[in-house]
C-alpha cells in the first residue's frame, strides 16, 4: 500500500516540477519579446496556451531522464536537495542536447545556443528542487517497515484492573 502512495507522490512531484520548468523556459525564452511590448497588455488566454505547450514540451522530453534519476534516488535512499538539483540540471541538459544535432565526424553538437542551454539547465535545477520538496525528501521511505508503537506503560500497583467483558 505504501508503494502505491509513493507512486502517486512521484507522479505529482514530476508534474509539478514540469509545470515549474515549463514556466521558466517559456518566461526566459519570451522575456526579450515581453520587454519590448511597452504598455500593451498581454493576452491572458494566449499566455495560458503558451505555458501549456511549455509544460507539455518539458514533460514529454524530460520523462525518461527524470524517471532514471527518480529510480536511482529511490533505490539508494537519496534524500539530499543537492542531489535532486544536480539530477534536475543533468535532465535539463539532456533535454536540450537531445534537440541539438550531433556531428559524429567531429564529435560535437552543432548549433548549441549558450543562452538556451543555460535556460534549460537552470529550469532543470529548479524542477529538481521542486520535485525534492514534494517527493524527494522521502525517497525510499516506502521500503521501511512501519514503526511499531511502544507498549503502554504498566498500571500502577494500587490500581485495579478493568473489568473483563
Amino acid at each position: 500500500m505504501a508503494l502505491i502512495g509513493r507512486l502517486f507522490a512521484i507522479l505529482f512531484g514530476f508534474l509539478a516540477a514540469c509545470l515549474v520548468a515549463g514556466m521558466i523556459v517559456v518566461g526566459a525564452v519570451l522575456f526579450p519579446e515581453l520587454s519590448n511590448l511597452g504598455s500593451a497588455p498581454i493576452d491572458q488566454g494566449a499566455l495560458n496556451v503558451v505555458l501549456g505547450f511549455g509544460f507539455i514540451f518539458v514533460s514529454g522530453f524530460a520523462l525518461l531522464p527524470a524517471m532514471i534519476v527518480v529510480a536511482i534516488t529511490e533505490a539508494f535512499y537519496v534524500r539530499s536537495a543537492l542531489a535532486y538539483a544536480l539530477g534536475g540540471g543533468i535532465v535539463g541538459l539532456a533535454c536540450y542536447l537531445g534537440l541539438v544535432p550531433f556531428d559524429s565526424a567531429t564529435l560535437r553538437f552543432d548549433g548549441v545556443v549558450r543562452r538556451h542551454l543555460e535556460i534549460m539547465t537552470g529550469a532543470g535545477i529548479v524542477a529538481g528542487l521542486v520535485y525534492w520538496i514534494i517527493a524527494g525528501r522521502n525517497a525510499g521511505a516506502w521500503r521501511e517497515p512501519p514503526r511499531r508503537l511502544p507498549p503502554p506503560p504498566p498500571l500502577p500497583s494500587h490500581s485495579t484492573s478493568p473489568p473483563a467483558m
